[in-house]
C-alpha cells in the first residue's frame, strides 16, 4: 500500500516501501528524459526489494500555464510539501514578465536553501581534462541568499536613485549616478545552516574534508563572514569531530575544514581535485563552480542535483529544457536519472541507487550513448533518448 514519507525527529526521511513522490515532468525535452528516466528507477527499486513507487503528476511550467492559467500553481506547491521527496524535470522560465525563474520560485516558496550537486566522474564519459578520474565532490550551496535575495534595482529607477543617494549621504559611498544597484544579503543564520548540511554530510559519509569557498578577500563583511561562522559553527557545533586545516596533521582523521578563495577554488578543482571532497559556497560561487565541474564530468547532462530544506527534497536535472529538441527522442537524460539515483540513497534506498549508477556506467563503457557524448567519441554512433533508457534498463 502506498505511504507518504515523512520526517523523524533527527531530521531524517522516514520512507515507506511504497512511497508517493511527486513528478514534476517538466518543459521542453522535460518528457522526453522522463520516459527514459522512470524505467530505470522502477527497476531499480523493484530489483533491490522496495516499492513500487507510486509516481503523482503535478503541473509547473508551461503545462500548468495550460490547464491553470498559473505557471507554478498552489496546489503543485502543497503536494511538494506534502510528500516532502519530488522529482522534476527542467521548467522554462517565463519571457517578458511573470516568476523571474520557476526552479528559484520552489527554492524560495519551500525554503529550499541547499542546493546539493554530487560531481563525479563516470569512467568512458568524455571530458576536457586529462584526468577527469580525480573528480569526486559534492558542492552545498546556499540558495536563498546573496544574489538570488533578488534585491536590485534598475539604472535610472526612482528605487534605484534613492538608494544611491541613501548610501551616498549615509556613509559616503561613491557610485557613479544612472548605475543599477543590487544589495547581497547574507546572514549568520542563512549561512550556518548550510554550512551545517554540508558538514553533516562530510562526517555522515566519513569524507576527509570540507571546504568554505568564499570572496572574503574583497567582501569581507558578506562572504567574509560566510568564512568566519563557518569555522566558528566547526568549533561550536562539532568540535572533536572537526578540526581547522592549519592545525590538522599528517593522517588526522578528523574531518579537516580547510577555506579556499573562490578564484583559487577554480584553478584547484583543475589541478588538485582530489584534494577536496564536499565544497559549501554561497550562491553566486556554488552556480559558477557547479557547471565549471559538470564540464569536467561531461556536461550538464551528466550532473545531477538537488534542492534541500529541513525536511523537504526536490531533486532535479541541473540543465534547461532544450526546446529546439523537445519531442525529437535525442537528448541526454543522465541528469534526471542520476538525479532519480541520488533521490533513492537520500530515501535510504542505497542498494537501488547503487544498481542505477552502475547500470549507467556500464551503458557508457558500452559506448552506447546520445549525441552529446557521441560527437565526442571518435567512431561513436549516437542513441535516442529512448534507446539509452532501454540499455541502462537491461544492465539493471
Amino acid at each position: 500500500m502506498s505511504g507518504i514519507i515523512t520526517v523523524g525527529p533527527e531530521g531524517q526521511f522516514i520512507v515507506p516501501e511504497s512511497p508517493i513522490i511527486p513528478i514534476i515532468v517538466g518543459d521542453g525535452i522535460g518528457p522526453d528524459i522522463w520516459r527514459a528516466t522512470r524505467p530505470i528507477l522502477d527497476g531499480a527499486a523493484a530489483k533491490s526489494g522496495h516499492g513500487p513507487i507510486e509516481w503523482l503528476e503535478v503541473a509547473a511550467g508551461q503545462k500548468a500555464m495550460d490547464e491553470t492559467g498559473e505557471y507554478l500553481p498552489q496546489t503543485t506547491l502543497d503536494a511538494l510539501r506534502k510528500y516532502r521527496v519530488s522529482l522534476k524535470g527542467p521548467l522554462g522560465t517565463p519571457v517578458g514578465g511573470g516568476i523571474r525563474s520557476l526552479n528559484v520560485a520552489i527554492r524560495k516558496e519551500l525554503d529550499l536553501y541547499a542546493c546539493i550537486r554530487p560531481v563525479k566522474y563516470i569512467p568512458g564519459t568524455p571530458s576536457p581534462v586529462r584526468q577527469p578520474e580525480k573528480i569526486n565532490m559534492v558542492i552545498f550551496r546556499e540558495n536563498t541568499e546573496d544574489v538570488y535575495a533578488g534585491l536590485e534595482w534598475p539604472a535610472g529607477s526612482p528605487e534605484a536613485d534613492e538608494l544611491i543617494s541613501f548610501v551616498s549621504q549615509k556613509f559616503g559611498a561613491c557610485i557613479r549616478p544612472g548605475s543599477s544597484v543590487g544589495l547581497k544579503p547574507m546572514s549568520e543564520f542563512g549561512s550556518k545552516r548550510l554550512i551545517r548540511m554540508a558538514m553533516k554530510w562530510a562526517l555522515d559519509k566519513k569524507l576527509p574534508n570540507l571546504t568554505l569557498v568564499h570572496k572574503g578577500n574583497i567582501m569581507k563583511f558578506t562572504e567574509g563572514f560566510f568564512r568566519a561562522w563557518g569555522y566558528e559553527l566547526a568549533a561550536d557545533e562539532f568540535g572533536p569531530q572537526t578540526v581547522p586545516e592549519s592545525e590538522a596533521d599528517a593522517g588526522d582523521k578528523r574531518l579537516i575544514i580547510k577555506d579556499r578563495i573562490a578564484d583559487n577554488m577554480f584553478m584547484q578543482t583543475l589541478l588538485r581535485p582530489d584534494e577536496y571532497s564536499v565544497l559549501a559556497m554561497p550562491n553566486l560561487n556554488g552556480d559558477y563552480l557547479s557547471d565549471a565541474l559538470a564540464a569536467q564530468i561531461g556536461g550538464l547532462g551528466m550532473a545531477p542535483g538537488a534542492n534541500v530544506g529541513d525536511g523537504l527534497a526536490v531533486f532535479e536535472a541541473t540543465h534547461g529544457t532544450a526546446p529546439k529538441y523537445a519531442g525529437c527522442d535525442m537528448v541526454n537524460p543522465c541528469s534526471l536519472i542520476l538525479s532519480g539515483a541520488f533521490m533513492l540513497e537520500f530515501m535510504g534506498w542505497n542498494d537501488a541507487a547503487k544498481l542505477v549508477y552502475q547500470a549507467v556506467a556500464k551503458t557508457i563503457a558500452s559506448k552506447i550513448v546520445t549525441y552529446d557524448l557521441a560527437r565526442q567519441m571518435d567512431g561513436v554512433a549516437p542513441v535516442a533518448t529512448s534507446a539509452f533508457g532501454a540499455a541502462v534498463v537491461e544492465r539493471l
